[in-house]
């Protein structure tokens, strides 16, 4: 397999870091077949006007954004428009001090789609709708694309979009705002189309400051944000596009708030977006969270501590450890099976070689010793994960390359190699817990 050095670097110096690599994933999927086939099973839900809501439980490492990464590619391929953000201290779903306003920016400003997969597609989704409307009215008129009688007739095309989103809650103000930046688009006034992207991002401060601006007496806020993600859900499938799917990581950000009724205000915003799209009241939207199997499962802090989401989420009693329903709200990522992280850091020995161009000289029966050595140490069964596996595993590719002489099975079974592990990998997440808090 021939890949393109940039991608060979992005793949192995992500990887290294300890991070997913936003290029690249195809060359480097292993296993994962249920958990994609039951996510892109949601996809086709919400490419036919349904909704969708999943939490994805995994361990640090365990590969929970390499499935969300690979998602988030496949269904940009699929014509969806992705929302993105990593919860931290600063963003929350819910706060006092402007942080579920923040996470909605965030998500905002990483809108991507399959020609803008980096995040900014904002404007670039808004002119593309416009043009579009445009296009396909000089097509059905029969009119010339700068003939006057065209305006009014795309016009006539765009509020037709439009009022089909008064209906939905704050609909009218959404509406409202596509027009102004229709007009603005029509009549080259790019400060007037800036400031309705800006009223879009969430990113006025008072209703006074819109109105001045805009002529618009309401804004984006702490408490309505997700009324909003909603009407872009519904606005993205009248502009042309499958859908949206909204990716919210690291779930443990909520988990380790020290105030419990800050906690509770996030956990039941969790449950208005999970009722919603079960419900049938968000339309062309997806939901994916995700999170510890301690941020999710702990009953005194975690999700589960909302006893409204734990009645919903929690397993049945005839789940097992090895049979698990990928059906139902959680997923619970399984550990990756030997043979499947075999033809992982095979895989990744080809694109290291090709990246430095060198021959390859680790054999298979290296790497089988080399994944022997760390599925051989003290609670690796329990509590490896394919991170720690990959980030070993290229710097013994890096050692390899700088030093040629060294003889790879020699260093294999060296004590050096096998047991200088630290010993804080066979501690259970229990014994973490409170250093995470």
């Amino acid at each position: 397999m021939k890949i393109p050095k940039r991608i060979a670097s992005a793949i192995i110096n992500s990887l290294k870091g300890g991070v997913v690599p936003r290029v690249g994933l195809p060359y480097i999927a292993v296993g994962r077949e249920t958990e994609i086939n039951a996510l892109l099973h949601d996809v086709e839900i919400i490419e036919d006007g349904g909704a969708s809501f999943r939490f994805i439980v995994g361990k640090y490492g365990s590969g929970k954004s390499f499935l969300l990464q690979t998602i988030r590619n496949y269904v940009m391929d699929k014509n969806f428009v992705v929302i993105d953000a990593d919860l931290s201290p600063e963003r929350r779903l819910q706060g006092t001090k402007g942080q579920g306003l923040a996470t909605y920016k965030e998500l905002i400003r990483n809108m991507s789609t399959k020609t803008k997969p980096d995040g900014g597609a904002l404007t670039l989704i808004l002119d593309r709708w416009i043009s579009g409307v445009q296009t396909q009215t000089a097509a059905e008129s029969g009119l010339e694309l700068g003939d006057p009688a065209l305006l009014g007739l795309t016009e006539k095309k765009i509020c037709q979009v439009i009022n089909s989103l008064n209906e939905m809650v704050h609909g009218f103000d959404f509406a409202k705002l596509l027009t102004i930046y229709y007009r603005a688009s029509v009549n080259g006034d790019d400060e007037s189309k800036a400031k309705a992207v800006k009223w879009f991002r969430g990113e006025y401060s008072t209703k006074s400051e819109a109105k001045a601006e805009l002529g618009v007496n309401i804004i984006i806020t702490d408490d309505d944000w997700y009324e909003y993600v909603k009407l872009f859900a519904m606005f993205l499938k009248r502009a042309g596009y499958s859908g949206m799917l909204m990716l919210i990581d690291e779930l443990v950000n909520i988990y380790k708030v020290p105030n419990s009724i800050t906690r509770q205000y996030n956990y039941e915003k969790i449950l208005t977006m999970y009722n919603d799209t079960l419900q049938g009241k968000a339309q062309y939207l997806g939901i994916i969270m995700c999170g510890t199997p301690q941020c999710i499962e702990d009953t005194r802090r975690g999700v589960y501590s909302y006893e409204a989401l734990r009645s919903r989420l929690a397993e049945g009693r005839f789940s097992t450890d090895t049979t698990k329903d990928m059906l139902a709200p959680v997923i619970k990522l399984l550990p990756l099976t030997y043979e499947e992280m075999l033809v992982l850091i095979e895989k990744l020995a080809d694109i290291h070689a090709q990246l430095f161009d060198y021959k390859q000289t680790i054999t298979q029966e290296d790497m089988i010793s080399f994944i022997q050595i760390e599925f051989g140490r003290i609670g690796a069964d329990s509590n490896i994960t394919p991170r720690e596996v990959i980030r070993d595993f290229i710097e013994l590719l890096n050692i390899i390359y700088q030093n040629p002489q060294i003889n790879i099975t020699k260093l294999l079974k060296s004590d050096s190699f096998s047991y200088a592990k630290s010993d804080i990998a066979a501690a259970s997440d229990d014994e973490f817990a409170e250093f995470e808090i």
